[in-house]
């Protein structure tokens, strides 16, 4: 006699109590583009459904998150004007402030989480001051604190630093202490590959570096216990959440994040994984409601409690009906 494993599978009834990994509205982060201006609502050509908003036409975007359950978003700014050090980061009344008071105000029950980076605000489409061509670490640590403090004063739940400048937790761990915002936490971009799966985002942040390229700060996709290394100091440092981008191609540095960790871990299933299914589907190659769930599982299922992720309204509505 042999093991019938076939048994649990048999119907869809036993294979939903059976089912190990479930994905809920409450794992999804859902991001947001937030240009200044008015009168802005313009898909970004390679992430269909996903559009730039102003601030005057956001509400729609706001209102849909609400009614699907989605309770979670993170900021991304797009400023009218940049500079070489993306000081409108730390302006009270650049555009990021102003969408954290805004939603704040108008939707108290989203929680709001802003990117920390200047690579949308900088001239040079760099994440810092740059110094010989490179990034200057240090100098750019002393603007991030600047940036976060701007952020916490007007209202914002949760700060996400992207811009992986070492220090960068520890930096704003105490910049927020010392300012009295001990209660605010830091979600890390802990593990950050230099990917080639970030390009849709560029266009849709306006961020694409003018020159080079950012391998001297962002990590080499061959490398796996960099990633730990990395999560380790930001971990020592303060982190409340450790984070691993891009999220498909690094199942396993998400598995090695869980495994070695008792904090919360979040991933970023990012644009060029989106555009991907949304091209296949386009062309009728795959089936992309179908690759889209087994993607976001396969995230779950390798350890990640967050996923931050474009896919978060569609998977939505298909929860809410299943529910």
């Amino acid at each position: 006699m042999y093991n019938r494993t076939r048994r649990l599978r048999k119907s869809l009834g036993i294979r939903r109590l059976v089912q190990e990994t479930k994905l809920s509205t409450d794992d999804f982060i859902f991001p947001l583009f937030i240009e200044e201006g008015e009168n802005i609502e313009s898909e970004i050509p390679s992430m269909p459904g996903i559009k730039r908003y102003s601030l005057d036409t956001i509400s729609k975007e706001l209102d849909e998150l609400i009614k699907l359950n989605i309770h979670a978003v993170l900021l991304f700014g797009i400023p009218s004007e940049k500079d070489d050090e993306g000081t409108e980061t730390w302006n009270d009344k650049g555009i990021i402030q102003q969408a954290i008071r805004f939603i704040k105000k108008n939707y108290p029950t989203l929680y709001v989480i802003s990117d920390v980076c200047f690579c949308e605000y900088t001239s040079h489409g760099h994440c810092g001051i740059i110094h010989k061509n490179d990034v200057d670490n240090d100098a750019t640590l002393a603007n991030i604190a600047k940036q976060v403090i701007s952020h916490a004063r007007a209202g914002v739940d949760m700060v996400a630093p992207s811009g992986m400048m070492d220090g960068t937790i520890q930096v704003i761990r105490k910049a927020l202490d010392n300012q009295g915002f001990v209660s605010l936490p830091i979600m890390a971009y802990s593990v950050k590959y230099a990917s080639a799966f970030y390009g849709p985002f560029r266009d849709a942040a306006d961020s694409t570096p003018t020159f080079g390229d950012r391998e001297t700060y962002q990590m080499n996709p061959a490398n796996r216990d960099e990633g730990l290394r990395e999560a380790k100091i930001d971990d020592s440092e303060g982190a409340d959440i450790l984070m691993v981008k891009p999220a498909l191609s690094y199942l396993d540095i998400i598995r090695d994040l869980r495994n070695n960790f008792d904090k919360p871990i979040a991933c970023y299933n990012v644009s060029g994984e989106y555009a991907m299914v949304k091209a296949a589907a386009k062309k009728g190659w795959i089936d992309g409601e179908k690759v889209m769930l087994e993607s976001l599982l396969s995230m779950k299922r390798a350890g990640a409690d967050i996923i931050i992720t474009y896919f978060a309204k569609e998977v939505a509505y298909i929860l809410n009906k299943q529910s």
